[in-house]
């Protein structure tokens, strides 16, 4: 049994995963990352009623220092070790076209989307490579199709995309497998910032879409890393 980093558990995708993760005993210990830390305590209790006591431990954290991480995961392995699965589902965007984003604005999404996963990614394979493990990216169908408005949002998600599809061939040598994964339109805190009028109750739910991530971070699951897996939920006519 081993320690599983799970960033972004304060709400939508990644405290649905989290709380569903508790259920499955894959992992004896769960880092949870965030910078709300009501918002993540509210997510450790849920966790830990399915839990043993002390199996989660938060950690905070804003990602839009990325500088930060590598001290962080050092911590995580100090006072967790034996790090086996990293989660990386936060994510920040700020709908703008390319005239009105600002430079600030494009940095700051890609340090949370892009730089923050890169360095989490290389800070835990060095010591997940010695026994393996699983690493699972969140993209976005954002990151697929051109999205006029979302300039900086999904060109972060395309990278996204192309580091899981590039680290998958290169960390296979470690028995590293690394997923990634793409949500289509789901009722979560970013999804009402790209589309504030969306009625939430008519789109994916978060819970929908950890099942999907529960089931490729299964221990026993070695058949669907090295592609982009897109989750949608059908539209009933």
């Amino acid at each position: 049994m081993s320690t599983c980093i799970i960033t972004g558990i304060g709400s939508g995708i990644g405290r649905a995963t989290a709380i569903m993760l508790a259920n499955r005993g894959f992992y004896s210990h769960y880092a949870l990352i965030g910078r709300n830390e009501d918002e993540m305590r509210q997510t450790q209790a849920e966790m830990q009623k399915r839990l043993p006591e002390g199996s989660t431990r938060l950690y905070l954290i804003d990602l839009a220092f990325p500088e930060r991480i590598p001290e962080l995961v050092a911590k995580i392995d100090a006072e967790l070790g034996d790090i086996g699965a990293l989660l990386n589902i936060a994510g920040y965007t700020d709908p703008q076209s390319l005239l009105t984003t600002t430079l600030e604005s494009f940095e700051l999404t890609y340090k949370v989307n892009v730089y923050a996963p890169f360095m989490f990614m290389r800070e835990c394979v060095k010591y997940m490579r010695q026994k393996g493990g699983k690493i699972l990216n969140v993209a976005s169908t954002a990151g697929m199709t051109p999205r006029p408005g979302w300039l900086s949002y999904a060109s972060s998600k395309s990278a996204v995309i192309s580091m899981s599809e590039t680290l998958t061939a290169e960390l296979s040598e470690y028995g590293i497998m690394v997923y990634c994964v793409s949500p289509g339109r789901c009722a979560t805190k970013l999804r009402r910032r790209l589309a504030p009028d969306e009625d939430p109750s008519t789109i994916m739910q978060p819970e929908e879409v950890a099942q999907v991530i529960c089931n490729l971070v299964n221990p026993n699951e070695h058949c669907l890393d090295g592609q982009n897996i897109v989750i949608r939920k059908s539209i009933k006519k």
